[in-house]
């Protein structure tokens, strides 16, 4: 490891534990939403129900055994010190990867396909399919350093992102991201083109294609209904968090209930998670998994960091063509999906293509066996 790669390990005083259960008992609460389901927001139940749990059952130091349980470390890149975890294959013929997370996600949505990637063969899978995995947290989440100026948009990370993989020593590689991972992603596809030999991608950002209107597929029927929907019910916090982060963030970087309800919605609202036609978001991940990801939140006082992503580049998307090797798995319940045919107008090489039965937003975290069988599939070719 060179000079500039400094050893981390997760170690949060018990000082911030300590104010995080004064803060907890401290709560002032709303009163209850005036529907019967979650259509205003997180139901004052579930909230008080998991705002119990998290500070009369949740163990923070065993999500922190977990993440150091991977080698971790801090480089700075462009004045911001990046967090990332390193897991190397015991293969030394693994291909490089680096696996990019979005918001209101962080690298504990990797934590049941880090070690499965890594070392195939103890999960069911081949050696010839091994992956060196680099996870980094994107600046200003998690445990990266924050940016101080302004300019730190998808192009800038997926820039970065590309520093870091030279500085591991990684010549060629390849690149997989969801949600804001995913823009990462299709920008580093356009930028990155010397060293990274393909993407992979579960949220496609692709325009639907005009001249099939008229002869809509019931998968491009059903996408541009999402879409509306997430444009007349479901975009308000991108609205918030793309114009005024900052005001925003007084309320959750105070209130560690504000911070979970925020987060712990979009789980509701973008996991496949119904199950005997009922919605919750329990039915996809357990309170411990909802929580590990929002304790990295709270812990690193992320709110606005995190929000300003939004402001950088949420509406300014480049949509321009991307030539190299282009894999896209498609999850029912992600919040933009697209066709085959609306892809190929934007990537030219597309070589993977599977529209999954199972599974939302945050595939790593809820089919982490389906996550990982995607990528053996795509970057196969390249092997």
């Amino acid at each position: 490891m060179t000079a500039s790669i400094r050893t981390f390990q997760v170690a949060i005083d018990d000082d911030a534990l300590e104010d995080l259960q004064r803060r907890l008992a401290a709560t002032r609460w709303p009163e209850a939403e005036t529907c019967d389901n979650w259509d205003q927001g997180v139901p004052l139940a579930y909230s008080k129900e998991l705002a119990a749990y998290w500070a009369n059952e949740y163990d923070w130091r065993r999500c922190e055994q977990q993440l150091n349980n991977w080698p971790q470390y801090l480089t700075e890149i462009d004045e911001i010190d990046v967090h990332f975890i390193h897991r190397r294959s015991s293969h030394e013929h693994a291909m490089p990867l680096i696996i990019s997370h979005g918001w209101p996600g962080s690298v504990i949505e990797f934590s049941k396909v880090i070690d499965a990637l890594a070392q195939p063969e103890l999960y069911g899978g081949d050696p010839s399919d091994a992956f060196h995995v680099v996870a980094p947290s994107l600046p200003g989440y998690g445990f990266s350093a924050k940016p101080t100026k302004t300019g730190t948009n998808v192009e800038e990370i997926g820039q970065m992102w590309g520093k870091l993989m030279a500085r591991l020593g990684y010549d060629r590689y390849v690149a997989q991201g969801g949600d804001w991972g995913s823009m990462i992603t299709q920008s580093m596809g356009q930028t990155e083109t010397s060293h990274c030999a393909a993407i992979h991608i579960n949220m496609p950002i692709v325009a639907p294609d005009p001249e099939t209107m008229d002869q809509l597929t019931p998968l491009e029927q059903s996408a541009l209904e999402g879409m509306a929907f997430y444009n007349d019910y479901d975009s308000g916090y991108s609205k918030q968090q793309s114009t005024r982060p900052q005001s925003l963030a007084y309320g959750l970087a105070d209130s560690p209930v504000g911070q979970m309800a925020w987060i712990v919605e979009k789980f509701y609202a973008w996991t496949d998670c119904e199950k005997d036609g009922i919605k919750h978001p329990e039915h996809a991940l357990s309170k411990d998994e909802l929580l590990d990801n929002v304790m990295l939140y709270w812990l690193n006082n992320c709110a606005a960091s995190s929000a300003r992503l939004y402001w950088e580049s949420f509406n300014n998307p480049n949509l321009a063509p991307i030539d190299m090797p282009v894999g896209c798995s498609i999850f029912p319940c992600e919040i933009f999906r697209s066709s085959r045919r609306w892809a190929e107008k934007r990537f030219s090489n597309l070589i993977h293509w599977n529209e999954l039965d199972n599974g939302g937003h945050f595939a790593a975290f809820e089919q982490p066996e389906l996550f990982v069988k995607e990528l053996r599939d795509c970057f196969r070719q390249l092997r």
